[in-house]
């Protein structure tokens, strides 16, 4: 499936893996601590989804950082 901003979608994905691995959390702590599925965390590293506004403030919430430090990259 191609995805509109693909190029984008995976820097974001980027940069998220990054937040993690500096929290020192696998996908699997970070799943369980956003409370979403740990194949959804994933897929959104590897750039295969466009998530929701939700997942990501959930995420956020759980690597406890502002919403806009995912979009600093």
């Amino acid at each position: 499936m191609k995805l509109k901003d693909e190029k984008y979608i995976v820097e974001f994905g980027k940069n998220l893996r990054e937040l993690r691995k500096s929290k020192n959390l696998s996908q699997e702590n970070l799943a369980n601590d956003a409370n979403i599925p740990i194949n959804q965390v994933g897929r959104v590293e590897r750039g295969e989804v466009n998530t929701t506004i939700t997942t990501l403030r959930s995420i956020a919430q759980a690597l406890n950082i502002p919403t806009s430090d995912l979009f600093d990259f």
